[in-house]
């Protein structure tokens, strides 16, 4: 498994989550800049994502669903706030409607990830940040901590892969 920890920080109003991989930093980078290769991993395996928008650069904003067992949808929205390639990107992260307008009550997550390299292999930090704890316990009680450690647990077989975009069946 590639999470190698996971932590809430409820004072902080924080969640963390460090995984490793066998890959370089550019490739690692591309999971997050190819959308095709976003899609093979971001979301549990039941609920795969689809990305209709991702303009991967300051200001850019991405939209995208997961697609339940049952084919349910819940969809999301990104607004990237800085990118520092292929080291860092920020952004603010919440749910949207049928529409893929905000969800305001649901509130703003912003989302920081670094990749830096740890002996040729490559760490990847996540760390999003809640408006409040009420927010935080809302989604971890969503299962945000189940949910990303699967997703990330996909990373691998994407870093594997030549990065057509097509989702790999197991």
């Amino acid at each position: 498994m590639t999470v190698i920890e996971a932590r809430k920080d409820t004072t902080a109003l924080n969640f963390t989550i460090v995984a490793e991989f066998e890959a370089g930093i550019k490739r690692v980078w591309q999971i997050w800049a190819d959308p095709r290769q976003l899609e093979r991993w971001w979301g549990p395996p039941t609920w795969p994502a689809t990305f209709e928008d991702h303009e991967f650069q300051p200001g850019g904003k991405a939209s995208y669903y997961m697609t339940g067992p049952e084919g349910g949808k819940a969809r999301g929205w990104w607004r990237f706030t800085a990118i520092d390639a292929p080291h860092r990107l920020e952004f603010d992260d919440g749910f949207a409607d049928e529409n893929g307008d905000p969800v305001a009550e649901m509130g703003t997550t912003h989302a920081v990830v670094t990749l830096e390299d740890v002996g040729g292999r490559t760490r990847m930090t996540t760390v999003s940040s809640f408006e409040s704890a009420e927010q935080l316990r809302k989604m971890l009680d969503m299962g945000m901590e189940e949910g990303m450690k699967e997703a990330m647990g996909q990373i691998d077989s994407v870093l594997a892969s030549p990065g057509d975009g097509r989702r790999q069946e197991d």
